[in-house]
Parts: C-alpha cells; structure tokens; sequence
C-alpha cells in the first residue's frame, strides 16, 4: 500500500484546502470525510455547496460519481459471501478504488476467502489513516503548498498507479486503452455520466474478450 498511499497523501492535503476555502468547520470536514469516506465524490460536493448549488444536485452528483462502487460491490461479493453482516457492513463501508485494487492484484496468491478478507482490511485501514490524517493536515495548514507543486495532479495520478500494474496481459490492455479513449469522448456528458458509461462500455469489452473462458 506504500506507493499508494503516498499518492493519496497530496489528494487528502487537496481535500482540506478545499474545505477550508469552503468555510467548513474542521468538525464538518471530518464528519464528510467520516461519512461519505470518498474523495473524488466530496471535492465535487464541496465544490457545488460552495457555488451555492441545490442540495438535491450536490447529492445526485455524489452518488452518481459513486455508482462505480456497485461494480466492486459486485466483484467483492463473492468473497465475503458467506461472512457475517457486520464483515458486510465493513466491506462495504471501507471500500475504495486503492484497496480493491490491491486486494484484486493479490487475490490469485492468497489461498481462501478469509485471508483475503483480511487482506482486504489491512489494506483498508492503511487507506483509512492516510486519507483522515492528510485531510486534516490540508485543513490545519491551507494552502501551504506553492501552486507550481500542482498537488491537484496527485488524484488523476493515484488512479494511474492502480491501473499500470493491473495490466498483465493483451486483454487488459486493449481494456484499458478502449476506455481511456471512451473516457475522453464521453467526458463532456453532464453529471459525470461519462464515467459510468465508460465503465460499462469498459466491462462489456472485458466480457467480449474473456467470453471463450467464460463459457468454458
């Protein structure tokens, strides 16, 4: 988790000087980080609150930049299947882009469904700590960083870092070509719509690709 995390440290700082210049108070920030517990969907929450924007749309785009999770949720089911609710109930709250990717490039070396879940939770709560610890540090400080370090580049490239190791055959990587290209196309559609299309587009090519050993 270390390469990641030092990704999602600049991403966190960028959350609490975001908030900050928002006016919320260090105890709203940390309630949002608490409660949502998702980055990219509070920068655009805060953004719109700060514009003024109805709080039916701020929510509307938050779970519309979220629904992305209902495709790890999917992914992730089969694991713990047959956990108790409460394991449930922790999955699905800690679950973010980073871990399930971790978890999801290990998962061929660990040898049941328990490892794995608990695999899953350490990688969790490395995620947890630095998200929470940056977020207040960006808030405590402001804008300590000089413009030209263009901490706002560390979200794009967090992502990048997830998917470059990821890509261990031809299949993933016309996958992942395919929907970076249809990422760019569908990017001006509104409510960030593009996102979810691109993903379902991404995971229709996927199942066209791997439909021989599916069927097998």
């Amino acid at each position: 988790m270390l390469p990641i995390t030092t990704g999602i440290i600049p991403f966190g700082l960028v959350m609490g000087t975001v908030c900050s210049e928002a006016q919320l108070t260090l105890l709203q920030s940390i309630g949002m980080n608490l409660f949502i517990f998702a980055g990219a969907s509070q920068l655009a929450s805060v953004d719109l609150m700060g514009g003024q924007t109805e709080t039916i749309v701020v929510v509307a785009t938050g779970l519309i930049i979220n629904l992305r999770f209902m495709l790890y949720s999917a992914a992730l089911s089969p694991v713990v299947r047959n956990s108790s609710f409460l394991t449930k109930l922790a999955s699905a709250y800690c679950l973010t882009d980073q871990n399930y990717a971790v978890m999801s490039a290990h998962q061929g070396v660990l040898s049941n469904n328990r490892d794995i879940i608990r695999f899953y939770f350490g990688a969790s709560v490395c995620m947890i700590v630095a998200w929470h610890m940056s977020v207040i540090a960006g808030y405590t400080f402001g804008n300590f960083a000089p413009i030209s370090w263009s901490l706002e580049y560390a979200v794009p490239l967090s992502f990048v870092a997830l998917v470059i190791p990821s890509l261990k055959g031809k299949k993933f990587i016309y996958v992942a070509v395919f929907s970076s290209l249809f990422s760019i196309v569908l990017n001006g559609l509104p409510y960030n719509l593009g996102l979810i299309f691109t993903a379902l587009l991404g995971i229709a090519l996927g199942a066209f690709l791997t439909r021989d050993k599916v069927l097998k």
